[in-house]
């Protein structure tokens, strides 16, 4: 779902932040964050921080492109929502966001701990690569003694820190009574290491520190390739959680948290602030954006007795609400609950990868075992018997099917980035070619979520003058199209005096003497109940007239669905806002099943539903009413200028303004599917010629390790070749 967007630019968010550095001084400060999901340049982050400088009190603010987020230091009087209104008025989105609901993310971290890693194993296997060329060229007795030795002072200390990652998950599979790739992969580095140091004590001719420092080099660039697939992904729930209003203004004007807020306590919401609990309005007439939690794409009409929910933005009156939940018990939350259970659920799908190592990993040891028992009883031979089950043990080492995923994920990640598409997900390419259901949200995802003016020409040069004057006094979705399409037009505002917002019905004035009125139907004296959405003019005593709009269809929507329904796949349209609004959409996208009127819990149900059918259902939104569908969905995709949660919670995310590389990924995901069967298929091949020729003897360890990262190049390459066919078609 999309909310009208203030933002001069789409697509980015904001950093973590601590609680508070006050001391015991006069002048305290307050550390504040904020959400800026539109940023996406270096020109938004110098207009940010240059905005927030100039706000009173402010005294250093600091934009994470990354995150898009502003952490801001202030003096303790100045409030989040002061910030938020400056930024508004410059064009940028800002939202408040709680900086202790948000949790550190090691991502980074991790990502540069692997790439160490890669680099000393590399660094160590060349250099030992380097001292076996000495010894491979004759090296004899005390020479090749010293530069056994040698590589095993390199050696030993670099795979003890590169390999900690297998050692480490390995031993954690079987404390837990299982098997996983990292057992096979973590025995064959130990025992390559201990037969080379015992070996080189033995003043033994061959010593395999390369082996083991190739096969780790090898598995972790495969590691690391498979962690860059996820890097991007975060927990959904935790980016909702935050999206709550930390702090609620009760009536009496004290602030305080809103965990603290009970039930039947009254709040003050100003207009502008985001609503920080459930409620019910006992005072006061606005009008509520609830865009991102239910898909509506009008704001709504709320008096005294009607019903308001956390997360809603209030537009243009002052509300005063009596709270009925709070905290964890609020809307919001309940959503966030949602989204965490679907994740679980995800969590669960089986990859190619994982089925293929239940099966692999028993097999490879019950090999390894079965050649050292036969060659011990055969020749009574414990250094020769050892040898070969190393040797087993490295040649059936599961470095190519260790990369036959993340090799092809990464190809087709490239891919489908430059097509504007973002995989974060390292098993959402299986999922997607798996898909015979798409599910869309409707506003900010099939549509562009901005309301367009479609009949100014109906209108002479005064009627769209006075118009123009009364919009500019709103910050009304509809005032603000009106607005813009006039100033294209190259028409300028009346001279109109006395304009002043009626809170909930519209804006009114006074020109040439006579009272003029820009609103709601009943209120400017419209036909109530007409079709479509339409802001309503009266000049005087004339009849008033309906500026009609409608919600733009995002670019690439309708050869989208119609390729989706040429390739077989069932289409539904489930959308938070009106039936009329959803069918007018339905019926121009050519989309045969829809929902009007769908709250989050809903969406989520009906995805469920489809799922126990036996459907794998694509869904595809962007509001903070589809998080829990899209994280219940067997792979989901949002666009870029989503909440910040939908995008989290998001397997794909979509770069560009266009739909049409939806599709493509769709291709792309059947064509990985088959690369991968083939790169397994390849391993398999692979073992059948090599295991045997281990198993008779005939491989030592060193051998075995050439011919383990000869494979795991020749999966490489095919993985490539994904590339390829995308640079050969666009050639084409």
């Amino acid at each position: 779902m999309a909310d009208v967007s203030f933002a001069a630019c789409p697509a980015c968010v904001a950093a973590p932040a601590a609680a508070e550095l006050a001391r015991a001084q006069p002048l305290r400060t307050a550390r504040l964050c904020l959400s800026l999901p539109a940023i996406h340049c270096a020109a938004c982050i110098t207009g940010v921080e240059r905005t927030l400088l100039r706000q009173e009190g402010v005294r250093a603010a600091r934009v994470n492109l990354t995150l898009k987020r502003v952490q801001v230091d202030a003096a303790a009087q100045v409030t989040a929502q002061t910030l938020v209104q400056a930024l508004t008025r410059v064009g940028f989105e800002a939202y408040e966001l709680d900086p202790d609901a948000l949790a550190a993310s090691e991502t980074d971290k991790r990502g540069r701990a692997i790439l160490t890693r890669i680099a000393v194993a590399g660094f160590a296997m060349m250099n030992v690569m380097l001292l076996s060329v000495a010894i491979w060229s004759g090296a004899q007795a005390a020479t090749r003694d010293m530069f056994h030795w040698v590589s095993a002072a390199i050696a030993l200390p670099a795979v003890a820190f590169a390999a900690q990652p297998f050692f480490g998950a390995a031993w954690r599979a079987v404390k837990g009574g299982r098997l996983n790739m990292d057992v096979p992969i973590s025995l064959a580095i130990l025992l390559a290491c201990a037969m080379s140091l015992f070996e080189t004590v033995q003043g033994g001719e061959q010593a395999y520190f390369d082996a083991a420092l190739s096969l780790t080099f090898f598995l972790l660039a495969g590691r690391y390739l498979d962690f860059r697939t996820r890097s991007l992904a975060r927990s959904a729930a935790e980016q909702l959680a935050a999206l709550e209003v930390p702090r609620a203004t009760l009536q009496d004007g004290r602030i305080v948290p809103v965990a603290e807020v009970a039930p039947g306590a009254t709040v003050r919401v100003v207009p502008g602030a985001r609503v920080p609990v459930d409620g019910v309005v006992i005072s006061g007439t606005s009008e509520v954006d609830r865009a991102w939690l239910t898909g509506e794409s009008l704001p709504a009409l709320v008096e005294t007795g009607d019903r308001v929910t956390a997360g809603e933005v209030n537009l243009t009156g002052a509300l005063v609400l009596r709270v009925t939940a709070a905290g964890r018990d609020s809307s919001l939350h309940r959503i966030a609950d949602l989204v965490a259970l679907a994740e679980t659920a995800r969590n669960r799908y089986t990859s190619l990868a994982d089925r293929a190592a239940r099966i692999y990993a028993p097999l490879v040891h019950l090999l390894a075992l079965l050649a050292f028992v036969a060659w011990f009883a055969a020749s009574r031979d414990l250094r020769l018997s050892l040898n070969i089950a190393v040797a087993v043990l490295i040649i059936t080492c599961p470095c190519a099917l260790g990369l036959a995923v993340p090799a092809v994920v990464t190809a087709a990640s490239g891919r489908l980035f430059r097509a504007g598409l973002l995989i974060k997900s390292a098993t959402a390419l299986e999922r997607l070619a798996e898909v015979d259901t798409v599910v869309f949200d409707k506003t900010g995802t099939l549509t562009t979520g901005t309301a367009q003016l479609t009949n100014l020409a109906a209108f002479c040069a005064d009627e769209i003058g006075v118009a123009l004057a009364l919009a500019q006094g709103s910050a009304h979705p509809l005032s603000l199209a009106l607005s813009e399409a006039a100033r294209a037009a190259g028409h300028r505002a009346a001279q109109v005096t006395d304009i002043r917002e009626v809170a909930g019905f519209g804006v009114e004035g006074l020109w040439r003497g006579q009272t003029v009125r820009l609103g709601r139907a009943a209120w400017a004296g419209g036909a109530v109940g007409q079709g479509g959405t339409a802001a309503w003019l009266v000049i005087a005593k004339a009849p008033a007239r309906a500026f009609e709009f409608t919600d733009e269809l995002r670019a690439g929507a309708v050869e989208l669905v119609a390729g989706l329904q040429a390739q077989g796949k069932q289409v539904v349209l489930l959308s938070g806002d009106s039936a009329q609004a959803v069918a007018q959409i339905a019926a121009r996208l050519g989309i045969v099943s829809w929902e009007a009127d769908c709250l989050p819990q809903s969406k989520a149900a009906r995805i469920a539903a489809l799922a126990a059918s036996g459907k794998r259902v694509l869904m595809v939104g962007d509001g903070l009413n589809d998080t829990a569908a899209l994280a219940g969905a067997h792979v989901s995709i949002s666009p870029a200028s989503a909440l910040e949660a939908a995008r989290v919670v998001s397997d794909i995310v979509l770069l560009g303004r266009s739909l049409a590389p939806v599709a493509q990924a769709l291709e792309v995901a059947v064509s990985a599917r088959r690369r991968i069967k083939e790169n397994f298929a390849v391993a398999v091949v692979y073992n059948l010629i090599a295991v045997p020729v281990a198993l008779a003897g005939f491989a030592t360890p060193l051998a075995a390790a050439i011919a383990m990262s000869s494979s795991s190049v020749l999966v490489s390459l095919n993985a490539v070749r994904l590339r390829r066919a995308a640079t050969a078609r666009r050639r084409v």
